[in-house]
């Protein structure tokens, strides 16, 4: 006897919103063997239903060869956050710096009969140059997880990530002005879930450093730079007529553009 499937009057049973499903409910007929039935109700019930995804299937002895068959749907699930949904880290550790000038000259001492050369802040002075030192200054760190439609991460949005990594912000973001975000690149990855629906998980990786004016090399004053790029001093030999000593001193100083700027617009986030 050949095992038949028929839907039953009160299947569909629907909910809608924010957390659709639907039951679909089957007679399933000829058959006392719990396996048979349930690939007969298996191979009948749709993959999915509505835009739904097949979650489960359940069937329940009613009778001699006679069995009570439910299909459940609902939107595919990964598990962890869905797809539109964001994760969001930082931290503030530092980043180091390489100076020539500190901020002020606490102690400056020389032998008895004596008078200690003023280098007017300058670390390290020899009688080549000025080697200064690495010091740790405000780098934010942060990164953000973004769970983006499948059809979004096309070659094209890979390429453009591509081309902003190691680029500046050329406009305000994420608070940050102009100048003040690097970009450090992306990860991303294809996540399944149950039914077949897919998305992308993808990291994105930033640094801040601040903005600054009014900047001071040795008597050099005035000087503005933009977070990212870099402030270096020529020196020269000047006479420290108390100390009667050679000096160096800064005698100009330069800011530099070490990144291109980008329109983080571009990263789509």
């Amino acid at each position: 006897m050949p095992i038949v499937v028929e839907e039953r009057f009160e299947s569909r049973s629907t909910v809608a919103g924010k957390s659709p499903s639907v039951e679909l409910r089957y007679w399933i007929k000829g058959t006392d063997d719990d396996l048979a039935a349930r690939a007969a109700l298996e191979a009948e019930a749709p993959a999915d239903y509505d835009g739904l995804v097949r979650q489960d299937v359940q069937i329940e002895p009613q009778g001699p060869d006679l069995w009570d068959g439910t299909v459940r749907y609902s939107a595919a699930s990964f598990g962890g956050p869905q797809t539109g949904e964001s994760v969001f880290s930082f931290d503030t550790g530092g980043g180091t710096r390489h100076i020539t000038h500190s901020l002020q000259t606490i102690t400056r001492k020389a032998p008895p009969g004596k008078t200690a050369p003023d280098f007017k802040t300058a670390i390290g002075v020899t009688d080549s140059g000025v080697e200064g030192v690495d010091i740790v200054v405000p780098v934010y760190n942060f990164s953000e997880t973004h769970y983006l439609p499948e059809s979004q991460v096309t070659q094209n949005y890979k390429l453009t990530l591509f081309g902003l990594t190691g680029k500046v912000n050329s406009g305000s973001f994420r608070g940050f002005a102009a100048g003040e975000v690097l970009f450090l690149g992306a990860s991303g990855s294809k996540r399944v879930a149950p039914g077949g629906t897919q998305d992308w998980e993808v990291t994105f990786r930033f640094a801040a450093s601040p903005n600054a004016t009014n900047l001071k090399v040795g008597e050099i004053t005035g000087i503005a730079k933009k977070g990212w790029e870099y402030l270096w001093a020529r020196f020269g030999d000047r006479t420290d007529d108390e100390a009667k000593a050679l000096v160096k001193r800064p005698i100009a100083a330069y800011v530099e553009k070490v990144y291109d700027s980008g329109n983080f617009a571009g990263l789509g986030i």
